[in-house]
């Protein structure tokens, strides 16, 4: 008996996507997240086909006061490149042909498919753009908590704020500064931002067995990178204890955190700057605001893209997004 690759559509997944009266019913996507980060980001087109390189400022020139008379000696700024890849996530879906052509719902079908791989690629984004590690993955890129990963000894310590947790419960709340200047997201040169789909028509493909049969086929991708070209504009609040936060005991205080994380951002000028924090942090923030304990925490009305009024949750005026993808299992940063 054949055995059908791994990652392709059966008869099975096509029944459990019919309605009783056979058309394709609404998927309840269940696995769908809120990944706000995607929406913010500053999105600049790279200077290199594979990615962006910043130039970076590392040194000032030496000044002097002068007599009459009396020359100073010549000095001058020094910089360095670093060089900020675009890896390309892609994926691919194969249908078999015949599938589609069930009750005439091709189009539906292929949409629920799409709609699924789209959130998936969304997903494994954002949690690049937090946990992407270069040097455990030469595919991927290097992410936020991998460059703000070190209190003792790292350049950018000071814009790591200690919350206090010991243990591997601890989450983290990020303040960044999106900016052409300070913080963005990149991707290859001539190539456009965000998924690329493409639908590459009907082919024979092979089964597990070298055997052929017709399929209809999409192509995903989306090639990107994270560029923190000034390391000022980003902050992270490590060590955020989510077993005392919950029980509401000993718990980290948030609000003195995120005045320290506002406090780092060196200037709000010609910046988006957002605060990100998961599920457990947002809930926690949501009660502070309505029980009016602090006048720093604020609901807004917000309009949504799609012309409908939310209720959003603001610190200092800066909105706080929620990103599902950050972690309740952080390890202590050192």
């Amino acid at each position: 008996m054949a055995t059908l690759p791994a990652g392709q559509l059966t008869l099975l997944d096509y029944a459990k996507r019919l309605d009783p009266k056979g058309t394709v019913a609404t998927v309840a996507e269940l696995l769908t997240q809120l990944n706000d980060i995607l929406e913010d980001a500053v999105f600049v087109e790279g200077n290199l086909p594979t990615g962006h390189r910043v130039t970076i400022r590392t040194g000032l020139p030496t000044v002097y006061f002068r007599q009459i008379n009396a020359g100073v000696p010549t000095s001058k700024s020094t910089t360095a490149q670093v060089d900020e890849p675009a890896a390309m996530l892609e994926a691919r879906s194969h249908i078999d042909a015949k599938l589609l052509q069930l009750n005439g719902n091709s189009a539906s079908f292929r949409l629920s498919e799409d709609s699924a791989f789209i959130e998936a690629m969304n997903q494994q984004q954002a949690n690049t753009m937090f946990y992407g590690n270069l040097a455990v993955d030469a595919k991927t890129y290097t992410g936020l908590a991998t460059r703000y990963s070190a209190i003792s000894g790292a350049g950018n310590a000071q814009n790591i704020v200690d919350a206090g947790g010991t243990g591997s419960v601890n989450t983290s709340i990020y303040f960044v500064g999106w900016g052409q200047n300070s913080v963005f997201c990149t991707f290859p040169k001539g190539s456009k931002a965000g998924i690329n789909y493409r639908d590459l028509g009907e082919e024979s493909v092979a089964d597990a067995n070298g055997n052929f049969y017709q399929a209809v086929r999409s192509l995903y991708q989306w090639d990107n990178g994270l560029v923190v070209k000034d390391w000022r504009y980003a902050v992270r609040i490590a060590n955020i204890d989510t077993t005392n936060l919950v029980a509401e005991s000993s718990a980290a205080d948030l609000i003195k955190v995120m005045v320290k994380a506002v406090a780092r951002i060196p200037s709000f000028n010609n910046i988006r700057p957002v605060f990100y924090a998961n599920r457990t942090i947002y809930e926690m923030l949501m009660i502070q605001a309505l029980n009016k304990s602090t006048n720093a925490l604020s609901v807004q009305d917000a309009l949504s893209q799609f012309g409908t009024t939310t209720k959003t949750l603001h610190f200092m005026g800066f909105p706080i997004r929620m990103c599902d993808q950050l972690l309740n299992t952080e390890a202590r940063v050192v």
